[in-house]
């Protein structure tokens, strides 16, 4: 058993209307040190993979498949043991 890690950000080239008012409300609470902030996703997957390079294929498989609009959307993944 596997552990699959997602993390998923907007493409730079994409507009981040949360992040953007996250932004904003930490500039009225007199954070002025941020500078832009981005919001993206974090998704974990179990895996019952043979070895963790199967895991890690299958964890790419799925988020081609479902969990990452490649459109819009950039990921990375990491693989643990379960």
């Amino acid at each position: 058993m596997f552990i699959g890690k997602v993390k998923i950000t907007l493409k730079s080239s994409v507009l981040d209307p949360q992040g953007s008012t996250v932004k904003k409300v930490l500039h009225d609470m007199g954070e002025d040190l941020v500078k832009d902030v981005r919001i993206g996703k974090y998704i974990e997957v179990k895996i019952d993979s043979e070895n963790e390079a199967k895991a890690k294929e299958d964890l790419d498989r799925l988020c081609q498949k479902l969990l990452v609009n490649q459109v819009i959307e950039t990921y990375s993944t990491e693989i643990v043991k379960g």
